[in-house]
């Protein structure tokens, strides 16, 4: 009887409901889709005994020997958020300051968001439709725009300065970037910074969905243990490579075991 009673009142207040009440949601999601231009073969990385310092000499790590194959999507982590930075930057070979040697796959063609992109936005002469047409093969506007859009850009947006944006609107203009790459291989640092839980969301279905190749490192959860297949932890004493996932990396007792010896 009490569930009649429930049942008819909220048909009642369905019934006084006018179309017009219904407001539409202002969420609005980013389109992020990597998709490389040609497949990689097996050989994708090696990295033989390398090491980096900070620029006053304290070491980053020591001796890092790894071989990241091909589909993996590698999780790293580190007590020292630099070094994670270091070997993303000396990876994408933006610091040539370390010793040892890493050797990619010819196949392979790699994009990389790195942790700071203020280098990236410092032409106040560009609007977003120039600074995104740099770095495009097909200079047509309306191609450009297209990945713009995707971003959330649409008309007058595009129009921006590439200076005058936020956080967040670089981090977007960047992922436009990385989807023009064609890349098989994806280098992300911070990827999140900036974002809001809705670019937070399509960068998360991005990265899952993406086919090839995949080094970052994220504070997200969630992003971090839905995304990765494998994890590598650098330490002050080596480093720990396992094949799971974030969760089963940090609650497995035999590894936190290992992580503590790290």
């Amino acid at each position: 009887m009490a569930k009649s009673k429930q049942a008819t009142s909220r048909q009642k207040m369905l019934d006084k409901l006018q179309v017009d009440d219904i407001k539409p949601s202002s969420r609005k999601y980013p389109f992020i889709n990597f998709k490389p231009e040609r497949e990689a073969g097996d050989q994708l990385l090696s990295v033989v005994n390398l090491s980096a310092k900070t620029d006053d000499g304290t070491p980053l790590f020591t001796n890092l020997s790894f071989t990241i194959n091909k589909g993996d999507k590698v999780a790293l982590l580190a007590k020292d958020s630099l070094a994670i930075t270091a070997l993303l930057d000396i990876l994408a070979g933006e610091n040539t300051n370390f010793t040892g040697e890493f050797t990619w796959g010819v196949t392979t063609t790699q994009t990389y968001l790195p942790n700071d992109n203020a280098k990236y936005f410092q032409d106040d002469s560009m609007n977003l439709v120039d600074w995104l047409r740099q770095y495009s093969v097909e200079k047509d506007e309306s191609f450009i725009r297209g990945f713009l859009g995707r971003m959330l850009f649409s008309g007058d947006e595009a129009l921006k300065k590439c200076t005058v944006i936020s956080g967040g609107e670089k981090q977007r203009c960047m992922f436009s970037r990385m989807m023009l790459s064609g890349a098989n291989v994806l280098l992300f640092d911070e990827p999140t910074n900036h974002l809001d839980l809705e670019s937070i969301t399509a960068l998360n279905n991005g990265m899952i969905e993406f086919p090839g190749t995949m080094l970052f490192t994220c504070h997200d959860h969630q992003l971090t243990d839905t995304v990765a297949n494998r994890v590598i932890e650098i330490g002050s004493k080596g480093q720990l490579d396992k094949l799971m996932t974030y969760d089963e990396f940090i609650t497995d007792p035999s590894v936190k075991a290992q992580r503590a010896a790290l």
